[in-house]
């Protein structure tokens, strides 16, 4: 984590720090006309989140507290917890999991997206389309009793 320290030549008390909790190499495709939208996701204990979906643009995340489950296609799911941040490229890839991992007590995060103007932010993928891409999806970890 990199940390900067703005100096304010004329403030009374001790300058703001700033923390870079996260960094995405490149730059990510952003419509041109998109619209930034933030939202507060509040999950229940034991919430499943949003069933597989995609978003039109980018989406950066930061979960502020709780931990989340988190997965994209082709990529292996992973628990996000309070303080650490996530993102998404949006787009054609699926969006598989961002549930509550915690079953005794509710998480929350804040997400921004940049949505292609005229579309949902959130669109949800047909049980036949994840049937199709199943390939594409990670392997699943091999959960106990399960």
């Amino acid at each position: 984590m990199t940390t900067h320290d703005v100096t304010h030549p004329h403030a009374a008390g001790p300058p703001p720090k700033l923390e870079v909790v996260a960094t995405v190499p490149g730059a990510p495709q952003i419509h041109e006309n998109a619209e930034a939208m933030t939202i507060l996701v509040t999950l229940p204990p034991g919430s499943p989140g949003a069933p597989p979906h995609r978003h039109s643009g980018p989406a950066y995340g930061y979960v502020v507290r709780g931990e989340i489950v988190f997965e994209l296609e082709g990529e292996p799911e992973r628990v996000v917890k309070a303080g650490e941040a996530f993102w998404e490229p949006g787009g054609d890839v699926i969006h598989y999991q961002d549930g509550n991992h915690l079953a005794d007590t509710e998480s929350a995060f804040v997400v921004t997206m940049f949505c292609v103007p005229g579309q949902p932010m959130l669109v949800p993928v047909s049980a036949e389309e994840l049937e199709q891409r199943r390939d594409r999806r990670a392997p699943r970890p091999v959960r106990p009793n399960g």
